[in-house]
């Protein structure tokens, strides 16, 4: 069996370089590839185009690679609690596409399945649509435009898991699910950390979200800090 295991962050993203579009997985701070992001950060390589759901926090997650200006261009659904990438956006020093969040997911999805471009009906009649093809289709007895968008094209597809095998098959835990194994399929080059590597078939193959045959490389991350984007907490009866 093919082992897919690379000994650490740095040789999981040797050949990530300057200008490469990257998928990065999570939901604000939930499931995102922490040691990834640190050593992007550490790496210096930039004018990168990130697809994300969004950008983190300021100090956190893909607010660190704002930070630090190594980001060109962010495809998300929305600015979420980053002050420096609504900063950067309103001052023109990002290019931000916003896409609807359903629609991200499929673009995504879509390029994992071989799908050159999807028909949505989000976004019809909007700015989201302006310059793109549409066509009327009819679906359950009635006829509807629908907006044509294209499938992402990425270098790399970056994710994080609970946990994985040798084999690079990847199980995650609970919502940090989120993007992360529409992600895993659509990377030309999908890199996966992992918080505990174990060998190959001590994972149930019944509770494997994606298969190996999507990840080329993985490794086990260390320090994950997992912050709580919005901490909230019942007042005292």
């Amino acid at each position: 069996m093919i082992s897919r295991v690379v000994k650490n962050v740095e040789e999981a993203l040797r050949d990530v370089k300057d200008g490469n579009t990257l998928m990065v997985g999570g939901f604000g701070l939930c499931g995102i590839p922490e040691n990834c992001i640190a050593e992007l950060v550490k790496k210096g390589v930039k004018n990168l185009t990130c697809i994300s759901n969004n950008a983190g926090v300021d100090d956190f997650g893909l607010g660190l690679l704002l930070q630090t200006k190594q980001i060109k261009k962010m495809i998300s659904s929305y600015v979420g609690e980053n002050d420096e990438f609504e900063r950067q956006m309103l001052s023109g020093e990002l290019e931000v596409e916003l896409v609807p969040q359903g629609t991200l997911a499929t673009r995504c999805m879509a390029a994992g399945y071989g799908m050159p471009v999807i028909f949505t009906p989000a976004g019809v009649g909007t700015e989201v649509a302006i310059g793109k093809e549409t066509r009327k289709f009819t679906f359950n007895g009635e006829e509807k435009e629908y907006l044509m968008e294209k499938a992402f094209e990425a270098d790399f597809a970056i994710v994080k898991a609970w946990k994985g095998d040798t084999a690079g098959n990847l199980i995650y835990n609970s919502t940090a699910r989120n993007f992360n194994p529409l992600m895993a399929m659509a990377g030309r080059i999908t890199i996966a950390e992992v918080e505990e590597l174990v060998p190959a078939g001590e994972l149930d193959p019944d509770h494997i979200h994606t298969p190996g045959i999507y990840v080329h490389r993985i490794f086990q991350g260390e320090k994950y800090e997992k912050r709580i984007e919005q901490r909230t907490v019942r007042k005292k009866q």
